[in-house]
């Protein structure tokens, strides 16, 4: 599986990630999911201390234990569990960033984070503060690199400013467009990596579109949109090809873009995701297609 420089470090991901949260905690299962992970390829894998309690670090760090010199594992620090477990709530301070990264290491079996990311943020963090705990965790030793994990333009202008992030992950997909017109250009020119999640917008970018959609829409799209745009995209786009291949494509063919991390919850999925990407490229002329056919949306209420 080809491989993409992550923004300035010495990280090639596969153009094809794993997103672990939907391996479950049945570890038996879930392995067998990473275990095709690497059969396919695939180098890099994405979890967080939120999933599962931390049991997601867990499976993913024992999972990969014997191969550890060979991949990239990627994890998230930010969001502080409850006591009673029934809620978190948001803390990118310093002291707990910088006392969270031990109980990951500890979690994932591993003495090095290979790329720790923010997961989330707003423009009123203490962002100075959040990145002199990333600075400190590098030149400590416990993390390679970071990055953030949003969706929000602004916030992502003010690490992009002060701090030495490599990556920024966020949704984008042929229905979600919102990062392509401040976004992307902006990352791609200043040399920070998209990791994109959601590329197949909740299945309706799938062989399963129209059994997909929701009375809710989705994003900007209404019930009767999606059951009028999707048939379209499949007739002019992939009539003799799945269109999960034209949906990572779609990611792909975005000069930001490193990887794509797509979830799976058993291995075939991972191997039919993997032949999307090791498919053929889109043309120019397909791109074109699909930004006719779908809305350029940008964004309104996450800034």
């Amino acid at each position: 599986m080809k491989k993409r420089k992550l923004g300035n470090s010495d990280l090639y991901v596969t153009e094809l990630g794993l997103g672990c949260m939907s391996i479950g905690t049945e570890e038996k299962t879930a392995r067998k999911i990473i275990e095709a992970s690497l059969e396919e390829g695939i180098n890099y894998f994405d979890t967080a201390d939120l999933y599962d309690f931390g049991e997601n670090e867990n499976i993913v760090g024992s999972a990969l234990k014997e191969v550890r010199e060979n991949v990239i594992i990627a994890t998230k620090v930010g969001n502080r569990w409850s006591q009673d477990k029934k809620g978190w709530s948001w803390d990118p301070s310093k002291s707990y960033i910088k006392e969270e990264v031990k109980q990951s290491l500890n979690r994932l079996g591993t003495d090095y984070i290979d790329l720790y990311q923010l997961h989330g943020g707003t423009i009123n963090d203490p962002i100075e503060e959040t990145i002199e705990a990333f600075e400190e965790l590098k030149a400590e030793g416990y993390i390679r690199y970071y990055g953030i994990s949003s969706i929000r333009p602004n916030v992502i202008r003010e690490y992009v400013k002060k701090s030495s992030i490599v990556s920024i992950m966020m949704q984008y997909s042929i229905l979600d467009r919102r990062p392509e017109e401040e976004t992307l250009p902006f990352l791609k020119e200043h040399g920070v990596s998209v990791v994109t999640r959601g590329p197949l917008a909740k299945g309706l970018l799938s062989e399963k579109m129209l059994e997909k959609v929701s009375e809710k829409g989705f994003q900007d799209y209404s019930f009767k949109e999606l059951n009028e745009v999707l048939p379209l995209l499949k007739e002019k786009l992939a009539p003799s090809r799945p269109f999960t291949e034209i949906a990572l494509q779609y990611n792909l063919a975005n000069p930001a873009v490193a990887s794509v991390v797509a979830g799976a919850s058993s291995p075939e999925q991972i191997r039919s995701n993997a032949k999307a990407v090791r498919s053929q490229p889109l043309s120019d002329k397909e791109v074109s297609i699909i930004k006719e056919l779908t809305k350029a949306s940008i964004y309104k209420e996450h800034r």
